[in-house]
């Protein structure tokens, strides 16, 4: 599985979240939980005070690409899309990566070439 955002660790369990600047924190399962209402089939959602939160981090996924490092920020069948870290423009030009912003490279990568894929807290 590739996650990539906040995860918050409430009443000993793990789950998607979405910190909010009103001192809340918005949780996410994909069945339904007590306390939880259905936004839509297979999203639910429990409002909770931040106060209550065990941990709140970010999680993303990594992976190793052609001899690069990359976040994997999506992915498709068999295909997932890769955004190099690597920070070097001619190392992203060299690697044929699409220029998303300015120092942003991305990529579709087939999923049997990815390796060393890895979740890393932050």
């Amino acid at each position: 599985m590739i996650r990539d955002g906040y995860i918050a660790r409430w009443l000993g369990r793990d789950f998607e979240a979405a910190p909010g600047a009103d001192g809340e924190v918005r949780l996410y399962t994909p069945g339904p939980t007590d306390g939880f209402e259905e936004l839509r089939p297979g999203r639910y959602r429990r409002i909770v005070p931040a106060s209550e939160v065990e941990d709140l981090r970010y999680v993303r996924t990594t992976c190793q690409w052609r001899g690069e490092r990359f976040v994997i920020v999506g992915e498709h069948e068999s295909w997932l899309r890769v955004e190099y870290t690597g920070g070097r423009a001619p190392v992203a030009e060299g690697l044929g990566l699409d220029r998303i912003d300015q120092g942003v490279w991305q990529t579709w990568a087939p999923r049997s070439e990815v390796a060393d894929v890895r979740e890393e807290l932050i």
